[in-house]
């Protein structure tokens, strides 16, 4: 069995009026070198870009990571879900999808995934919160590989996660729910940590 996960991080970061979520600082680190570090740590990771030359690409110029980008970033996630499958090793037999702007998600929490998987590798695994709200990531077994690519739009995987079971996994506090769209966000958000 072979888990690849895929970053996510080829969205504009439109609410941030000029600044680049993923950029942030967390951990003493751009948010999207944090979160491509965490990842690493616990399986081979793709990620997501608008491009090349973009700085989020030059944030992760000394890791060891797959980048691609993803020219239609601007349709929403299901172009950089498209890119990023396509571009999975053959080996994969399962991704996890994980969003680059929540901060809160942990290498232990990306480990309680993949070790979720592990025993039920037939089937998805979804993250929520402590209290059961369903977020990110999602563990996706290469049988819904095509439905993945067939995606369009800014609605992500909801349509497979409607229509298969899904197994849930409980991450800690608000983890797996905690995402940073504003300035506000990220203001709130620092000011509850310190």
């Amino acid at each position: 069995m072979s888990l690849v996960i895929l970053l996510l991080a080829a969205g504009a970061s439109s609410r941030m009026r000029g600044g680049d979520k993923l950029l942030e600082e967390v951990a003493d680190a751009p948010l999207i070198l944090t979160m491509a570090r965490r990842a690493r740590a616990v399986a081979p990771v793709v990620v997501a870009l608008p491009g090349p030359d973009h700085p989020r690409a030059h944030a992760l110029a000394d890791i060891d990571v797959t980048q691609i980008g993803v020219p239609d970033a601007d349709e929403g996630m299901a172009a950089s879900l498209r890119t990023g499958i396509t571009a999975l090793p053959a080996t994969a037999t399962a991704v996890m999808i994980l969003p680059g702007d929540m901060p809160e998600l942990t290498e232990g929490d990306l480990q309680t995934m993949a070790h979720a998987w592990q025993q039920t590798p037939d089937q998805i695994h979804r993250a929520t919160a402590a209290d059961g709200t369903p977020g990110h990531p999602v563990i996706f077994p290469s049988r819904h590989f095509d439905d993945l690519q067939a995606l369009t739009g800014d609605t992500g995987a909801r349509a497979i996660l409607s229509t298969h079971p899904v197994h849930p996994v409980a991450l800690p506090d608000r983890h797996a729910i905690t995402d940073l769209d504003t300035p506000e966000d990220w203001a709130a958000w620092r000011a509850a940590r310190s």
